[in-house]
């Protein structure tokens, strides 16, 4: 690990050689964690003039804040507050196929875990902020940095950041987007459903009633039929097309020869802002179970909300003048918690989401140049 980068090749080096791999599920290596990362993180934001806080979200699990100093406005108002937002954090390296802390540079790429996701947005927007660290006062917006742990399961970082910290007046969430600006991602919510029955000896199945056949009817209208109802009551959205419904895991019944008196199906929709604002994914889903069986339930499990942050939004404009476009994603980040709590929130960063998590991690190092000059322009843009 390299304490004194030169450039923003060397800086993404340096965090991918440091293990912060999230400890739930099967990490695939002792070394779990965002500590070490985080004060990496603060050590380099502190030399380049912020002040640094970390905040401690679980025992052990930081944040890392840094606000850089900033002069009063010539009008006495208050300035905007700006915040960029990656994530510390990296998935399990269980499985890679590379050194997953070895950041080796090969064949114009930088490989390792956290490489495209979100540790080369993070070094690029950590150089920028470096390489403007003598503008960034005068600057007439406040700017900030914030890592956030635990992205990759609960997204408990961001969560509390936006409880402690905000609303900003906009957030610029670190996630490999080939630089376009993701305005509006889908939401997810995870539910368990519930179907019960009556338990009787196997060979007088008539006897009782079984929660498996019961919930083979619903899996057959949850495919067909509420597939149409999420269509019908969120729409297609321009960006993120219509809310969709996985049917992911099914277990019930004890043994062959017991009637099953119990069968859960847990069930994953990926929701747009569309359905969002027609009631949310709970309501839907919970109305068209009871109008199938009276007597299923549905159980949530937490859920992630929609993000749809106006492609109007001044602070948006500005990206789009810097010279990118908008888009929409499949997936979710940390920049709906902070627009749940009132900032508006986009997600973008060098690097392709279609290399996150694989086994041969990389991101392209021209890639990762041009989205630290792409963060210095648009910080730029307001010294013009």
């Amino acid at each position: 690990m390299n304490p004194h980068p030169s450039n923003v090749i060397e800086l993404c080096q340096a965090l991918v050689q440091i293990p912060s791999v999230n400890p739930d599920g099967d990490p695939g290596c002792d070394q779990t964690g965002e500590a070490a990362c985080a004060a990496y993180v603060g050590e380099f934001l502190a030399a380049s003039g912020a002040s640094v806080q970390l905040e401690e979200v679980v025992p052990g699990r930081p944040n890392v804040i840094g606000r850089f100093p900033t002069e009063p406005s010539p009008d006495g108002r208050r300035k905007p507050r700006i915040v960029f937002g990656p994530h510390t954090d990296t998935v399990s390296v269980g499985g890679m196929t590379i050194d997953p802390f070895g950041g080796e540079l090969r064949d114009g790429r930088l490989w390792g875990r956290g490489a495209s996701d979100t540790k080369g947005p993070m070094a690029a927007m950590l150089w920028a902020l470096h390489e403007m660290r003598a503008e960034i006062a005068r600057l007439p917006v406040e700017v900030h940095f914030a890592g956030f742990m635990s992205e990759e399961s609960a997204q408990l970082g961001s969560q509390h950041f936006a409880a402690h910290h905000g609303p900003y007046d906009f957030a610029i969430i670190g996630e490999p987007t080939r630089m376009k600006v993701v305005h509006k991602h889908k939401g997810c919510l995870w539910a368990d459903v519930h179907t019960t029955g009556v338990a009787v000896h196997g060979s007088i199945p008539e006897k009782g009633v079984n929660a498996i056949v019961k919930m083979a009817a619903l899996v057959q209208a949850l495919d067909t039929d509420f597939r149409q109802v999420l269509r019908d009551t969120g729409g297609e959205d321009e960006w993120l097309g219509c809310s969709t419904v996985n049917l992911g895991m099914i277990r019930g019944g004890t043994r062959s020869n017991i009637v099953a008196d119990h069968c859960v199906l847990r069930v994953d929709m990926r929701t747009t802002p569309g359905l969002n604002r027609a009631g949310g994914a709970v309501a839907a889903l919970t109305e068209f179970v009871r109008r199938q069986d009276e007597t299923a339930r549905v159980e949530p499990l937490p859920e992630t909300f929609p993000l749809d942050t106006d492609a109007e939004n001044p602070f948006v404009q500005r990206l789009l003048d810097c010279g990118t476009e908008v888009t929409g994603a499949p997936w979710f980040c940390d920049a709906a918690f902070l627009a749940a709590a009132g900032t508006p929130a986009v997600a973008m960063g060098p690097g392709d989401i279609s290399q996150a998590h694989t086994k041969d991690e990389f991101i392209a190092v021209e890639d990762l140049v041009a989205g630290k000059d792409f963060f210095v322009k648009f910080l730029k843009s307001w010294l013009a």
